[in-house]
């Protein structure tokens, strides 16, 4: 079964309600050998797939690269392929996001994806004094005039950037984490992406894993893994890694969510449909490190509405063992 297609906000563009992330397929999620990153990535466009989501940093434009060589051997009609700017700054700090910087980044990704024009460009999660700094949304007007980038949009960690994000006029995307274990998003952004035409953009949607319930308190993670080296936030923000919940907290809300999953799906399947539920969502970005991921991903845009006890008991949920960890936080 085809995957479903949603609206991108006010652009003029129609995507897979499922993308595919593309951050495991860089680095930071331990070992993924080039076959399977490449295995990953086909299985998810032979699925039907048509949204990707990638960011030049990831395994230092590793991804980028696999995506170009990927689309290349395909040909045929090209998918939406997404890429951020701004975390390559050292430090990474709000003075970095100049004119210069920027279009350095924008260059570079170019070349790593191979184009003349970059689809989407998301500035990637900058400090929160960016989204006050208006000369930066001039910047990517200009590189949107010269012909660099087709439209641009931003990646956040909290919900306060992506209300102050999207008042200005030309920012046509937000991504953003919303999964079962982070709810905060659908209270006031979402209808108010909605109102504005913004398309949202929905990542960690699995909460690095926690919520396909294949993890218990024995899983263990290798040392080039941001599960195992950012679980307290030592290389970026913790919100990343479990969505911010502390991993024996997460672990234990999972058990407590199995009896909601419907019969024939998955747990990774079910929080996946959780999400689509919600009708501003016009993407969501599960990673995958090889075909079967890919597939099974896929195939959650099948899986029936989610009733509405269904939906009542997972915020319940929410509420009762999540939100006191992350609900004031992003």
């Amino acid at each position: 079964m085809p995957i479903a297609t949603r609206r991108f906000g006010r652009t003029d563009w129609t995507v897979s309600e499922i993308g595919f992330g593309a951050w495991a397929i860089g680095g930071s999620w331990g070992n993924v050998e080039e076959a399977d990153a490449r295995a990953s990535l086909h299985a998810a466009l032979d699925a039907g797939m048509t949204f990707i989501d990638t960011a030049d940093v990831y395994g230092d434009g590793r991804s980028e690269r696999i995506i170009r060589e990927v689309l290349k051997e395909r040909g045929g009609e090209r998918v939406i392929v997404a890429t951020k700017a701004g975390r390559r700054l050292d430090p990474h700090v709000a003075g970095g996001y100049t004119k210069a910087n920027l279009e350095a980044f924008i260059d570079r990704s170019l070349g790593n994806l191979g184009v003349e024009t970059l689809d989407l460009v998301q500035l990637h999660c900058p400090p929160t004094e960016v989204y006050y700094r208006p000369e930066v949304f001039e910047a990517l007007d200009g590189f949107v005039a010269a012909g660099k980038i087709r439209h641009y949009g931003v990646s956040v960690e909290k919900v306060e950037e992506a209300l102050k994000a999207i008042a200005f006029p030309n920012v046509v995307s937000v991504q953003i984490i919303h999964n079962l274990f982070r709810h905060r998003p659908a209270e006031l952004f979402f209808p108010e992406a909605k109102r504005r035409g913004v398309a949202v953009i929905v990542r960690v949607p699995l909460a690095s894993g926690l919520l396909t319930g294949r993890m218990n308190a024995a899983t263990a993670f290798s040392a080039d893994d941001h599960r195992q080296f950012n679980r307290h936030g030592e290389a970026f923000d913790v919100g990343e890694t479990f969505a911010g919940v502390p991993y024996e907290v997460g672990l234990a809300a999972v058990e407590e969510l199995r009896p909601l999953v419907p019969g024939g799906a998955t747990m990774a399947q079910f929080a996946l449909r959780w999400i689509l539920m919600e009708e501003a969502v016009s993407v969501v970005i599960p990673g995958a490190k090889n075909r079967a991921q890919a597939e099974a991903n896929a195939a959650a845009s099948a899986l029936a509405p989610l009733s509405p006890d269904v939906m009542d008991a997972a915020r319940a949920l929410y509420r009762e063992r999540i939100a006191p960890y992350v609900h004031q936080r992003w």
